[in-house]
C-alpha cells in the first residue's frame, strides 16, 4: 500500500507506511485505534492544535481507493474519523452502563435521566478502588427505583472523549443534567455518591419526624445537620435549602415535629449540629441569623472533630471545605509520646477553629507513605508539625521548634495567622559528589546557584525516583550529559521533586523538563519538544525559541 500511496503525492505533506508486526510501534497502533488483525489500513491525519484523522470507507487499498481517499480529504469532503469500539451486546445489563464513541451521546444527554459518568483507565489504581463503591452506589439507585443512571468510559481506548470533557487524570466522574455536564466533588464511598447525586436532582434536605432518624444518620456519617422550619421558604429556609444543596458529604435534616424540635432544644428556624466524635460536643447549636454564609460557617467549622485523623475517607472532606488553612501534626500512634501529643493538638485546635483545619497524621501507616514523602517527612523525625495554605499550589510552613508543647504550637499557629510565617521549601544537603558525573545533582538549596547562573544554559529534569517515564528517560539525559560534560556554557542537571522544592517552579507531573537561559533574569522556558537524544540535542544547539518546541510537540503527539 506504501507504493501505490507514493504516487499521490500532490498536495500531500507526507507518506509513510506504519509496520503492525513492530512491538515499537504500539503506541501509534494504540492513537489510530488499530490492530494488527484488522490487515492493511488507510488513515489521513492534519496536525493542527490537535491531531484530526480521517478513515476511508472501503477496505480494499488499490490505487484507485487511495486516490479517491487522497483527492476526497484534498477537497474537505471527508467527516473527521473518531476511534469507537463497537457497541457491547451487554452494555445495558449491568447496573453501571458501558460507554463508547458510538453511544455515549445517546446516554449522557438522555434528557429523560440524569447520567453520572466515570471516565477511567483499565490500569489506574484509583479506579480500580472506586470500582465496587462505584457499582454499589448503581445498584443502590437501582433498586430505589431512581431514574439516575451510572455509566463508565474507558478513556485510554476513547481519548477524543477524554479530550473533549477535559480529562486529565483517573478516575474523572462527570455529571449530565438535561444535556449539561456539571463536575463531580462528592466523596468516593457508596452513600456519598448516592448522597450527592440525590441532591443535584432532588430535594437536598430529608424530612424527618423522629430522633431515630437523626440517630441513625449520625451513626452511620458521625455528623449531620438539623434544622426547625414550619416554612421553609422563608428567608432562612431558602439559605439552609440552597447550602444543603451546595456542601457535599453532609445530610441536612429538616422537621415541623414539635417533639423532636423539643429533644433537640429548637425553636422555629433553629440549626443544631449533630455528631459522635471523641471527646467532642455531640449537640452543637447555632447562634445569630440563619444566613447562607453564616450556616456554611457554622457547618465547615463542626461537620468534622477538633482534630481530624488524614485517611483516604476524610481526604476530600480535609482538602475539598472552605476552609484552605491545615494545621497538621505527624506522629506515630504507637509511640509513647502520641496520646500527649494529641491531647495538646486538641487544646490547641480549639483556638483556631473556623480559620484552620487541625488535621493529624499517623506516621505508622503504610497508606500515609505519599503525604510524608510530599512533606519530606520520615517516622525516625518523631513528633513533626507542618502549616499549609491550599491554593493554586501547596504553601508549606515549619516551625523553629520541635518539641510540641501547647505554647509552641499555638504560638506557630498564631504567627501563621498573623502573617508572619516565611514558606517552608523542603531540601536534601547537597552531596559531596553533586558536579562530579556529567549530568548534575540538585537539591533545593543549591539550585538557584546552578539554574540561575547568568553565564550558563542549564537543562533540568524535574523527576520522581519511581517514575516510569524517568526511568525511561535516564539513558537518554545521561547521554546527553555525556555530550556537553565539557561545554563552557551549557549544563545538563537533574533535581528529585519528591524531596526538593523551588520556589515559583511548580512541577504537576514527572518528569518536566525546564530551561533556564543564560543572560537572563530567572527566565524560566518550559521545554515541551520531543524526548529524544536528538531532540534534546537541536534545542540545545538551536535558538531555543517557542516554534522550535511546538514543532517537536506536534510530532510527539503521534
Amino acid at each position: 500500500s506504501t507504493t501505490e500511496g507514493s504516487r499521490l503525492s500532490s498536495g500531500i505533506n507526507a507518506e509513510y507506511g506504519v509496520d503492525t508486526n513492530k512491538g515499537d510501534n504500539g503506541r501509534i497502533l494504540e492513537f489510530f485505534g488499530i490492530k494488527k488483525e484488522m490487515g492493511d489500513v488507510a488513515r489521513i491525519i492534519l496536525l493542527g492544535e490537535g491531531v484530526d484523522k480521517y478513515a476511508p470507507d472501503f477496505t480494499e487499498l488499490s490505487e484507485e481507493n487511495l486516490a479517491k481517499f487522497a483527492s476526497d480529504y484534498l477537497a474537505g469532503n471527508l467527516k473527521k474519523h473518531l476511534n469507537s469500539e463497537e457497541i457491547p451486546d451487554d452494555w445495558d445489563s449491568k447496573p453501571v452502563k458501558v460507554l463508547v464513541g458510538k453511544n455515549f451521546a445517546d446516554v449522557a444527554y438522555n434528557s429523560e435521566k440524569d447520567v453520572l459518568v466515570e471516565f477511567y483507565a483499565p490500569w489506574c489504581g484509583h479506579c480500580k478502588a472506586l470500582a465496587p463503591e462505584y457499582a454499589k452506589a448503581a445498584t443502590a439507585l437501582k433498586d430505589e427505583g431512581s431514574e439516575i443512571r451510572l455509566a463508565k468510559v474507558d478513556a485510554t481506548e476513547h481519548k477524543k472523549l477524554g479530550e473533549r470533557f477535559g480529562v486529565r487524570g483517573y478516575p474523572t466522574l462527570k455529571f449530565f443534567v438535561d444535556g449539561k455536564e456539571k463536575e463531580y466533588n462528592g466523596g468516593r464511598k457508596s452513600p456519598d455518591i448516592v448522597s450527592w447525586l440525590k441532591k443535584k436532582t432532588g430535594d437536598p434536605c430529608k424530612v424527618v419526624t423522629s430522633k431515630d432518624a437523626v440517630d441513625t444518620e449520625v451513626e452511620i456519617s458521625h455528623f449531620t445537620v438539623l434544622a426547625a422550619f414550619s416554612d421553609r421558604s422563608s428567608a432562612a429556609g431558602a439559605a439552609y435549602t440552597a447550602v444543603a444543596s451546595d456542601t457535599d458529604g453532609v445530610v441536612f435534616m429538616v422537621t415541623d415535629d414539635a417533639a423532636l424540635m423539643a429533644e433537640f432544644g429548637l425553636a422555629d428556624g433553629g440549626v443544631v449540629a449533630v455528631r459522635d466524635f471523641a471527646d467532642e460536643e455531640p449537640r452543637v447549636a447555632m447562634t445569630g441569623d440563619v444566613t447562607a454564609e453564616s450556616l456554611a460557617t457554622f457547618v465547615s467549622a463542626n461537620r468534622l472533630p477538633s482534630v481530624v485523623e488524614f485517611s483516604d475517607e476524610t481526604a476530600p472532606t480535609i482538602f475539598g471545605g472552605d476552609i484552605k488553612s491545615h494545621f497538621l501534626v505527624f506522629s506515630d500512634s504507637t509511640s509513647e509520646t502520641n496520646k500527649a501529643v494529641l491531647a495538646t493538638f486538641r487544646k490547641v485546635s480549639k483556638g483556631v477553629a473556623g480559620k484552620m483545619i487541625c488535621v493529624f497524621v499517623d506516621t505508622n501507616k503504610g497508606d500515609n507513605g505519599r503525604i510524608l514523602e510530599f512533606f519530606g517527612i520520615k517516622k525516625e523525625m518523631g513528633d513533626v508539625a507542618r502549616i499549609i495554605l491550599l491554593g493554586e499550589g501547596v504553601d508549606k510552613y515549619a516551625p523553629d521548634f520541635t518539641e510540641l508543647s501547647e505554647e509552641n504550637l499555638a504560638k506557630f499557629a498564631s504567627d501563621y495567622l498573623a502573617g508572619n510565617l516565611k514558606k517552608h521549601l523542603n531540601s536534601e544537603e547537597i552531596p559531596d559528589d553533586w558536579d562530579s558525573k556529567p549530568v548534575k545533582v540538585l537539591v533545593g538549596k543549591n539550585f538557584a546557584d546552578v539554574a540561575y547562573n547568568s553565564e550558563k544554559d542549564v537543562l533540568v529534569e524535574f523527576y520522581a525516583p519511581w517514575c516510569g517515564h524517568c526511568k525511561q528517560l535516564a539513558p537518554i539525559y545521561d547521554e546527553l550529559g555525556e555530550k556537553y560534560k565539557d561545554h563552557p556554557s551549557i549544563v545538563i542537571a537533574k533535581m528529585d521533586s519528591t524531596a526538593n522544592e523551588v520556589e515559583d517552579i511548580n512541577i504537576r507531573g514527572f518528569p518536566t523538563i525546564k530551561f533556564f537561559p543564560k543572560g537572563t533574569e530567572n527566565k524560566v522556558v518550559d521545554y515541551n519538544g520531543g524526548r529524544t537524544f536528538e531532540d534534546f540535542v537541536s534545542f540545545l544547539d538551536g535558538t531555543h525559541d517557542e516554534a522550535a518546541e511546538d514543532k517537536k510537540e506536534a510530532k510527539d503527539e503521534l
